[in-house]
C-alpha cells in the first residue's frame, strides 16, 4: 500500500513537473515574442527616426537653397552702377525674400546680403518724397545727396533740407538726385520708391526743358562726392542755358588745420546747440561743468579735403568749447580716430560722453559704427575704455536741424544770386561787342571814306 502510494505521488510530482517544464515553455515562448516585437519596433522606429532625419536634411537644404538664392539676388543689386535690368533684379529680390518662411530668412547671408537688408526696421517710407517728378518748369533747384536707406532719416533729414529750399524759393521746382545707387537700389527693392541718381535727374531736367539749373549738394565738404558730382554736371552744362553749383555745408576746404570760416562757425554752434538740447542743457559750458563731453562722429575721408575735420575741431575751440570733439568713423586724418579721440576726452577729464554724428544723415554709421552694440563701434570702444561713467548717443542726422537748413538756403541763394551776375555779365559782354561792333563799323566807314578820298585824288 506504502509502495503504491509512493508510485502515485511520484507520479503526480512528474506530471507538476512536466506542467512547470510546459508553463515555463510557454513563458519563453511568450518573452521570445515579446522580445521580437520590442525588436521590432524599435527597428520601425529607428527607421522612422532615420526618415525624419532624411526629410529634416532635405527641409534644411531646401531652406538654405531658397535663401541663398535671395541673397545672390541682394548682393546683384549692391553695385554701384545701374543697367537696363536695374528696375527688375530689384522687383525680383524683394519678391523672393517676401517668399521665404521667417526661419529661411535668417539663413539669408552673401557678399553683402544679410537678413537686415530686407528685415530692418528704419521707419515709414511713406513719409518720404522723391521729388523725381516731370512737369518741372525753367528753373531747377536740384538737391543732390549720397543718400541713405534708413527712412525715418531720409524724411526727416534729406527731405528736411530740400522742404526748407522749396519753402524758400517757390519760383524753382526742387528735385532729388542721390549718388549712391546702392543705397537707390536698395530703396527701390525694400520700399518700392524711385529716386534718381544723378544721369537720371539731369536728363530728366533736361526732357523737361529746364533752362536754369541751380545744384545744392547736402555733402559737407569738397571731397571726393563733391568732386565726381561736379564731374557729372559738367557733361550736362552745355544743355541749359545757366548752371551754378551752390557751396556745400561747410564751404571751402582751406589750406591747413588753422583756417575756419563763417560756415564752419555757423555749423559748430548750430550743432552744439542741438546736442546740449538734447542732453538738457542750457550751455557747452553748463554741460561741461557737470563734466560732460560731445564728440561729434563725422565720415573721414582720405581726399585732401580730410583737413575740414581738423578745421572744425579748431573752430570749437575758436568757439570756447572745450568739451567738443571731433572724430571720424575712418580715422583720416589719424588725430580723429576713435582711439585717439578717447584719449583727448579722458586727458581732459570729463566723465560724461555723449556721441552724435557730424553727418547730414543719421543712417548706417550713425546706428551702426557709432551707437551699434557690437564691440567695434564707438559707444562700446568708450564703454570698454572704463574711463567713462556713461555714454550716452544722440542719433539725430544734422539735416533736421534749422540751423543747418538755413545756411544751405543762404549758400542756394549765392548760387542763384550768381545766375543773375552771369546774365549781368552777358549783357555787359554783349553791350561791349556791340559797342565794339559799332566802333569797328565806323573804322570801316572811316577807312572807306579814306579810300575814297585817295581814289578821288
Amino acid at each position: 500500500m506504502a509502495s503504491d502510494n509512493t508510485a502515485e505521488d511520484t507520479a503526480t510530482e512528474a506530471a507538476a513537473d512536466d506542467a512547470d517544464d510546459a508553463d515555463d515553455a510557454e513563458a519563453a515562448d511568450d518573452v521570445a515574442l515579446l522580445s521580437d516585437k520590442t525588436e521590432d519596433t524599435a527597428t520601425e522606429a529607428a527607421a522612422d527616426d532615420a526618415e525624419a532625419a532624411d526629410d529634416t536634411a532635405e527641409a534644411s537644404d531646401d531652406d538654405q537653397a531658397a535663401a541663398d538664392n535671395v541673397a545672390a539676388l541682394i548682393d546683384k543689386i549692391y553695385v554701384q552702377e545701374r543697367n537696363d535690368t536695374t528696375d527688375e533684379d530689384c522687383k525680383a529680390a524683394k519678391e523672393a525674400w517676401d517668399a521665404l518662411t521667417d526661419a529661411q530668412k535668417e539663413l539669408v547671408e552673401g557678399e553683402e546680403a544679410s537678413p537686415e537688408y530686407f528685415g530692418r526696421d528704419t521707419g515709414d517710407a511713406s513719409k518720404d518724397d522723391p521729388r523725381n517728378q516731370d512737369e518741372i518748369g525753367e528753373n531747377e533747384l536740384l538737391v543732390v545727396s549720397f543718400g541713405t536707406s534708413f527712412n525715418d532719416s531720409r524724411a526727416q533729414d534729406i527731405k528736411g533740407i530740400e522742404d526748407a529750399l522749396a519753402a524758400a524759393y517757390p519760383d524753382w521746382s526742387v528735385r532729388r538726385a542721390f549718388t549712391a545707387q546702392i543705397i537707390i537700389n536698395h530703396v527701390e527693392a525694400r520700399d518700392d520708391e524711385a529716386i534718381d541718381n544723378m544721369d537720371q535727374a539731369l536728363d530728366r531736367a533736361v526732357a523737361n526743358g529746364v533752362k536754369n539749373l541751380v545744384v545744392q549738394p547736402t555733402h559737407l565738404m569738397h571731397g571726393a562726392e563733391y568732386d565726381e558730382m561736379v564731374e557729372v554736371i559738367d557733361n550736362y552744362k552745355d544743355k541749359f542755358e545757366s548752371v551754378a553749383i551752390a557751396e556745400p555745408m561747410l564751404g571751402e576746404v582751406g589750406d591747413d588745420a588753422t583756417v575756419i570760416n563763417d560756415d564752419k562757425k555757423a555749423v559748430a554752434q548750430a550743432i552744439t546747440d542741438e546736442a546740449c538740447k538734447v542732453a538738457g542743457y542750457d550751455s557747452m559750458e553748463a554741460a561741461a561743468e557737470d563734466g560732460t563731453a560731445f564728440v561729434f562722429m563725422g565720415h573721414g575721408t582720405s581726399h585732401t579735403a580730410n583737413v575740414t575735420y581738423d578745421q572744425m575741431q579748431t573752430q570749437m575751440g575758436d568757439l570756447g568749447f572745450t568739451n567738443a570733439f571731433i572724430g571720424t568713423v575712418e580715422g583720416e586724418p589719424e588725430d580723429t580716430a576713435c582711439e585717439e579721440v578717447i584719449a583727448k576726452v579722458k586727458d581732459a577729464g570729463f566723465k560724461k560722453v555723449v556721441l552724435r554724428p557730424l553727418m547730414v544723415v543719421a543712417g548706417d554709421h550713425a546706428n551702426n559704427d557709432m551707437a551699434g552694440d557690437d564691440e567695434d563701434s564707438w559707444k562700446s570702444q568708450f564703454e570698454a575704455s572704463g574711463a567713462f561713467d556713461s555714454v550716452d548717443c544722440q542719433i539725430e542726422g544734422l539735416g533736421r536741424v534749422a540751423a543747418v537748413e538755413d545756411l544751405y538756403v543762404a549758400h542756394t541763394k549765392d548760387a542763384i544770386d550768381s545766375l543773375g551776375t552771369a546774365d549781368d555779365a552777358a549783357e555787359v559782354t554783349d553791350d561791349t561787342e556791340e559797342a565794339s561792333d559799332d566802333a569797328a563799323a565806323e573804322e570801316t566807314t572811316d577807312d572807306a571814306a579814306d579810300t575814297t578820298e585817295e581814289a578821288a585824288e
